[in-house]
């Protein structure tokens, strides 16, 4: 598959996305003790949604109206309502769309630490300057409220040009004992599910406490079919995992799904409101489950 990220931004998968990854911080941050917000496949940090219509040589369809612009105006649940309000005041227009970079970066506290991986040179040097940076270009929304004296986050992410599975490996287990990892390569390679797979497994016995969101697409020819039997098959922790279908004989992307390995308690009741929100909103069916039940 190959999912080019700048093409698709602001789309229904990444609604899905970052309305579930802002929950899951939210959640985790009702606990004091500070914790690791790692993004394994981080890329650009934010994207012009303007530029996705004029694809690589002609004109495209873009995907955002049928995303980001679906609930742009539209009444939620609390959750639906916290996103809104942070792409809303990153780009009021919506001429611009953030990424998963930006919101944990936005997000963290103090006591917490961002951890941004990027292993393309060309989306990590935009990755710097559009988010790792107090210096960020002067043009991009976060830079102009810093000089503005503004709220700035409360502490720059660390930016590393690498593998985001290897990192797995290098910053697991974290000096700060709890962590929200969010995996979410652009499954372009052909091994990318086996990959996945073995990079879970041994982050999870490096880490086995850690909280994990793993988002992945739903296509016609991928594994996603079997991806949560393939998890359930396994070892895990408590395990719950969300869907979201909106073109089902499409032969490209049909919808996607995350699933949080030891999601935090009080996650799952607002994730399933959320989640059965986005179906109605963007005409897609929904499925929620216990891959593993809690104990």
């Amino acid at each position: 598959m190959n999912y080019r990220h700048h093409f698709h931004a602001g789309n229904f998968a990444d609604v899905l996305k970052h309305t579930l990854l802002v929950q899951l911080i939210r959640v985790l941050q009702r606990k004091p003790k500070g914790l690791l917000l790692l993004d394994t496949h981080a890329g650009r940090g934010w994207y012009d949604l303007a530029a996705a219509e004029k694809g690589d040589s002609l004109p495209r369809q873009p995907e955002h109206p049928q995303g980001i612009g679906r609930v742009w105006g539209q009444a939620g649940p609390e959750p639906l309502a916290d996103y809104l309000t942070l792409v809303k005041g990153f780009s009021p227009d919506l001429s611009r769309y953030p990424g998963s970079p930006w919101f944990l970066r936005e997000l963290a506290r103090p006591e917490d630490r961002v951890v941004l991986c990027e292993l393309q040179p060309e989306e990590c040097e935009e990755l710097s300057i559009n988010v790792g940076s107090p210096f960020a270009q002067a043009s991009g929304p976060s830079s102009a409220k810093a000089s503005e004296g503004g709220r700035r986050p409360a502490r720059w992410p660390i930016i590393q040009n690498v593998d985001g599975y290897q990192a797995l490996k290098a910053l697991l287990p974290p000096p700060e004992r709890r962590a929200l990892v969010l995996i979410d390569p652009p499954f372009e390679a052909p091994d990318e599910w086996d990959r996945l797979m073995a990079a879970l497994a041994d982050a999870l016995r490096r880490f086995p406490s850690g909280t994990y969101a793993l988002w992945y697409p739903v296509t016609e020819r991928s594994r996603s079919a079997s991806f949560w039997a393939d998890l359930a098959s396994t070892s895990l922790p408590p395990t719950w995992a969300g869907r979201l279908v909106v073109a089902p004989d499409s032969p490209g992307l049909r919808g996607c799904g995350l699933v949080v390995i030891n999601p935090p308690w009080g996650f799952e009741a607002p994730a399933s409101e959320l989640l059965a929100a986005l179906g109605r909103s963007l005409g897609g069916t929904v499925e929620t489950r216990w891959i593993k039940p809690e104990r």
